[in-house]
């Protein structure tokens, strides 16, 4: 069995969530796991604007939650 690891195991990032229309979706402190990664859940069938900061490092893209889009989002990077 393999799987990814991610750099930053069992740290805590500000994740700002908002949606098309400007709805805050999230706005909080979320930790990553073991492997260095963190779940979100979101509603289907929606685009939005996610901000990860971590220390004085930031990571900004758009993502979506339609049928075909991807569930595991892995190219944020922070810089």
């Amino acid at each position: 069995m393999t799987g990814c690891q991610g750099e930053l195991v069992d740290k805590e990032f500000d994740v700002y969530i908002e949606d098309t229309e400007g709805n805050v979706i999230l706005d909080e402190k979320v930790k990553s796991q073991s492997n260095g990664f963190f779940d979100l859940w979101l509603p289907r069938d929606k685009t939005y604007q996610i901000t990860i900061k971590y220390d004085d490092q930031v990571s900004e893209s758009e993502i979506s939650t339609f049928k075909d889009d991807r569930t595991c989002i892995t190219t944020m990077q922070l810089t």
